[in-house]
């Protein structure tokens, strides 16, 4: 039997202040790193670049996730932040609609992370041109919150 993908109804729902917060991370050798810290990357500045990434994608999330509803996102603040052996980004999405942000919050992290490692890999290739050193992940909602108008 054919299945067919439904986008759920949502237009029973009264419209709500709402707030997801995301967070994940990006594990890099400590030379990538220290370089990230010193605004040594040859592609430029990976924070503002991937900050600018994170709003932009949190704001387009329904077109690149079909059955993702068109919210209006009414704030987007991305944390990131690089330690000795790894980058966590954190990213607070705001909206008032009747269904929640989470995917939005998490879109923006991921971007925010594809576009770090887009922009760090030349500095993270092993002698075979693989990134043995590279990954991505966990990405996790930690905080969501609803307010009635």
């Amino acid at each position: 039997m054919a299945r067919k993908a439904v986008m759920v109804d949502v237009s029973g729902k009264p419209p709500m202040k709402r707030t997801v917060v995301a967070e994940g991370y990006l594990k890099l050798r400590k030379q990538t790193l220290e370089a990230i810290k010193k605004g040594e990357v040859p592609k430029g500045d990976v924070i503002a670049v991937a900050e600018a990434a994170a709003v932009m994608a949190a704001k387009r999330t329904f077109e690149n996730i079909p059955l993702a509803h068109p919210i209006p996102v009414h704030h987007v603040d991305v944390n990131i932040e690089v330690t000795s052996d790894k980058v966590r980004v954190v990213a607070s999405v705001t909206s008032i609609a009747p269904t929640g942000p989470e995917l939005e919050a998490i879109n923006a992290v991921a971007t925010a992370l594809l576009t770090i490692w887009d922009m760090v890999k030349q500095l993270e290739k092993d002698e075979k041109g693989l990134y043995p050193n590279s990954e991505i992940g966990p990405i996790r909602v930690i905080d969501k919150r609803k307010e009635p108008l």
